[in-house]
Order: C-alpha cells, then structure tokens, then sequence
C-alpha cells in the first residue's frame, strides 16, 4: 500500500476507513436490534441502519466525485466497537443491564463515527470539494442526533429499567443509599 503523502491521499483514505465501518455497521446493527429488549431501543437501532445504508450511498458518492472506487479500509477500531457490543450481548443475563450496555456500546460507535465524520468535512473542505463538505455534514448530524436518541432513551428509562433489574436481583444493593442524580445519566 502507497504511503499517505499528501492531504488528499489523507482524505481518501479516511473515506476508505469510513466506508468499511459503514459497512461493518450494517451488519452489526440488525444484532444490535435483535438483543434490544426495549422496542424503542429496537425501534432506533432498526433507524439507524436505514441510515446507516443511506450513509453508505453517500460515501459511495463521494468516491464517484473524487473519481475513486469506492473501497473500504478496513477500519480496526469499528472492528474492536462492534466487538464489544457482541460482548454486552454475550455477557449479560439481564435484559434491562443488556440494554443499557447496548447503549453504552452504540454510544462509543455514534462518537467514533463523528470523529471520523468531522476530520474528513474538514479535510473536504480545505481541499475544495464542496458537495463533500455537504454530503459529509448531512452523515455527521445524523451520527449527532443518533447519540442523542440514545442518551435520551438512556435517561428516560433504559437505566432506571437496568437499575431496577440489578436492585430486584441483589437485595443488598436494594439497600444501598440513592445518590441524587446518578441514576438516570446517559452515555455521557
């Protein structure tokens, strides 16, 4: 593989990266949405895979623009992300603590992908291509306003539920002193 020499060779490869976790996503989502317990976790994870396919026709189209073929890198830390979702899935008994988990580990991935998301708009835009910097934005919001749905469902009963279900389970803990505020705080 050529080395990365200029802000361009950058660029492209930083698509590359993004189009496989795209597609690494596209896979790991419908999982996602199987292991849900609560519907409208099912519901968002089902949402954002219509997204996240929306999202790879979007790179896709980068790739036509900038005259590449559209070819994924594979992208190591969706890989290891994905990875752990597997494992909230495999190592929770507990619906409710597996939901939160699964939030938790989709959290991680909505702020890989708006790292990423928000390094290539930049490096799109210095370079001049401005249908990029639009079609680049359009994916970042929605990595965005995933997050935010997630955290919100996080905070409006999936860890209260997952709480709960720990409490119900372990009578010591039921007993533990409540700390104001703690209890019902999202991803981040």
């Amino acid at each position: 593989m050529a080395k990365i020499a200029t802000l361009e060779d950058l660029f492209i490869d930083e698509l590359r990266d993004l189009y496989d976790a795209e597609k690494q996503l596209t896979k790991a989502l419908p999982k996602m949405a199987k292991a849900a317990s609560s519907t409208d976790l099912r519901l968002a994870f089902e949402d954002h895979l219509r997204e996240t396919e929306q999202q790879v026709q979007r790179l896709e189209q980068i790739f036509n623009l900038l005259d590449q073929r559209p070819t994924g890198k594979k992208c190591a830390a969706m890989t290891g992300l994905v990875k752990e979702g597997e494992e909230v899935v495999s190592e929770t008994d507990e619906a409710p603590v597996r939901d939160a988990g699964l939030i938790a580990a989709a959290q991680k991935v909505e702020h890989y992908e708006m790292s990423g998301y928000g390094s290539a708009r930049s490096h799109a835009q210095i370079l001049g291509y401005p249908e990029a910097v639009s079609l680049l934005e359009r994916t970042l919001e929605e990595e965005k306003n995933a997050d935010q749905k997630l955290n919100d469902l996080a905070e409006s009963a999936v860890n209260e539920d997952a709480l709960n279900a720990s409490e119900t389970e372990d009578p010591v803990k039921a007993r533990r002193p409540s700390t104001t505020g703690s209890r019902t705080t999202g991803g981040h």
